[in-house]
C-alpha cells in the first residue's frame, strides 16, 4: 500500500479528535502523527489509542502487535486554597498564575481559570464549584490537559489505577497544614505503610509510582489527612484512629460567650470571662467548619464527633484553639471528656460533668492505664480493654465509653498489609 494511502487509513484509526499539538504524541497534528507512523514511528505513538486501534493499526503495517497502556488525567489539586475565587476574572491559568499569589495563598495549587478545559477536545474536563473535574468515559489519555496547565498538576495515570494524591504542594509541614485542609504533608505515613515500596517523598508530597501500585488500601489507611482518593474502598472505614473531644459541658461556655459578643472559637480563646471554664469547648463550630467530613456537629453548645463519619484526619486538632479534640484508636476506649487544668474544687463550680481528680478511677484499673494530670483523669487508650471498672467507680459518671465498631475485612487487610504492621 501506497505511503499516502496508509496515511489516511491509519488517520482513520487514531482517535479522531484533534489535540491541537498539546497531546503526549509530539506532532501538531493527528495527520502529522500519522504520517510518522505510516513511516515507522511507533504504532503506539498516539498515547490516546485503543488496544483495538493499535491492533488494527500493526496489522495494516505489518508489525508486530504492541500492548496499549491506556492513560486518563488526574489534577493534582482538590481544595481552593491557591486563591480561585480572587484569580478566576483571567482568561488563562498562566495570567493568573503569572499575577502571583498573596501570602496566604498555596502558590502550588489549581487556580481555576480553566485552561485545561479549553485545551481538550474530547469535552472530558469541566470546572465544577471551581474544581475541576475529569469525566474518565470521555477522557483519552491525549495529554493536551496535562500541557496547557502552567501549574503541572495534571498528571497522566494508568486508567485502572484506584489511589491517587490530590496534591501538587511543596510548601513544609506546619505551612500546609494552615493553607489547605487536602493538602499533603509530606509526613511519610503512606510510604512507610505501602508494601510495595510504590510511594515515594518528593518535594514535601507524596508520589505514587503506579508501575509498583497494587491498589491496596494500606496509603489511603495510613494516610494522617485523609486526602489519599482511593476509588475501591470507603474512606471513612478505612481508619485506625479518630477525633474525640475533651469537653461535654460547653453549653455554659457558650452562653457566656454569646452573652459577651463573640463570634468564633478562636475569639473565645482570647477572652478571659469570669464563672465559665477556660478550658472548654466554646461551641462555634470552628472544628466543623474544617471537617471535610462532616463528621462534627455543635449540640448544646459542645462540639460531637461522629466516630463513622470521622477519618482522623487531624483537620479539627490542628484548628481548634483549646487542643481539645484529640486522635484516639478507632476500636474504641474509655475516655475522660475534660481538658480543664484548674483546681478540682473551682471546677466542681464551673462545670457539672467535668473530672473532679477524685482519683477512684487511678486506684482501681487493673491494667494500671489511668493516671491524674493537672488534677484530671488521663486515659491511655491504646491499650485500654474496656473492662468498664472505671465507670462504675467515677462518681461523677465523667467517664465516656466510646462505641467499639467492628473493623471491616478490608480494613483488617489494609492493616496487615502494611510494612511492620499487623491487623488487631
Amino acid at each position: 500500500m501506497e505511503t499516502k494511502n496508509l496515511v489516511s487509513e491509519i488517520r482513520k484509526l487514531l482517535p479522531g479528535g484533534d489535540c491541537t499539538g498539546r497531546g503526549g504524541c509530539g506532532y501538531a497534528t493527528c495527520d502529522l502523527c500519522a504520517k510518522a507512523i505510516a513511516e515507522g514511528a511507533a504504532t503506539n505513538r498516539c498515547p490516546a489509542c485503543d488496544q483495538t486501534a493499535l491492533d488494527a493499526i500493526a496489522a495494516l503495517l505489518g508489525r508486530d502487535p504492541v500492548e496499549a497502556k491506556p492513560l486518563t488525567a488526574f489534577v493534582r489539586c482538590s481544595g481552593s486554597a491557591a486563591g480561585k475565587a480572587r484569580l478566576k476574572v483571567y482568561s488563562s491559568c498562566d495570567e493568573a498564575v503569572k499575577s502571583g499569589f498573596t501570602a496566604d495563598e498555596c502558590k502550588f495549587g489549581c487556580v481555576g481559570a480553566g485552561s485545561c478545559v479549553e485545551a481538550c477536545t474530547f469535552q472530558a474536563l469541566t470546572i465544577v464549584d471551581g474544581s475541576v473535574q475529569v469525566c474518565k468515559d470521555s477522557c483519552n489519555g491525549c495529554g493536551a490537559c496535562a500541557e496547557a496547565c502552567p501549574q503541572k498538576l495534571i498528571a497522566m495515570v494508568p486508567e485502572d489505577a484506584s489511589n491517587f494524591v490530590p496534591c501538587n504542594n511543596q510548601d513544609e509541614e506546619e505551612r500546609s497544614y494552615k493553607l489547605c485542609g487536602y493538602s499533603c504533608v509530606g509526613c511519610g505515613d503512606c510510604a512507610e505503610a505501602c508494601p510495595e515500596e510504590a510511594i515515594t517523598i518528593i518535594d514535601n508530597r507524596a508520589v505514587i509510582d503506579y508501575e509498583k501500585c497494587v491498589g491496596c488500601a494500606a496509603c489511603t489507611v495510613a494516610c494522617r489527612k485523609k486526602i489519599i482518593v482511593d476509588t475501591y474502598h470507603d474512606l471513612t472505614k478505612l481508619k485506625p484512629t479518630v477525633a474525640f473531644v475533651q469537653c461535654r459541658g460547653g453549653w455554659h461556655n457558650h452562653e457566656v460567650y454569646v452573652k459577651a459578643g463573640i463570634t468564633s472559637c478562636h475569639q473565645a480563646a482570647q477572652h478571659d470571662l469570669p464563672d465559665h471554664c477556660s478550658y472548654g469547648c466554646a461551641g462555634f463550630g470552628d472544628c466543623a467548619q474544617a471537617c471535610r467530613f462532616d463528621a462534627i456537629s455543635i449540640v448544646d453548645g459542645t462540639a460531637k464527633v461522629d466516630p463513622d463519619k470521622c477519618v482522623g484526619c487531624q483537620a479539627c486538632v490542628f484548628t481548634c484553639p483549646q487542643h481539645l479534640p484529640v486522635i484516639v484508636p478507632y476500636k474504641g476506649a474509655k475516655m475522660v471528656p475534660c481538658a480543664s487544668k484548674d483546681d478540682p474544687e473551682t471546677r466542681k463550680k464551673l462545670c457539672w460533668v467535668g473530672c473532679i481528680g477524685c482519683g477512684d478511677c487511678v486506684d482501681n484499673c487493673p491494667d494500671g492505664l489511668i493516671h491524674l494530670e493537672d488534677g484530671k483523669a488521663v486515659i491511655a487508650p491504646e491499650n485500654c480493654e474496656d473492662c468498664n471498672i472505671c465507670t462504675y467507680v467515677c462518681p461523677k459518671n465523667v467517664i465516656v465509653t466510646r462505641e467499639m465498631p467492628e473493623y471491616t475485612y478490608v480494613q483488617v487487610r489494609a492493616m496487615a498489609a502494611m510494612k511492620g504492621g499487623a491487623a488487631k
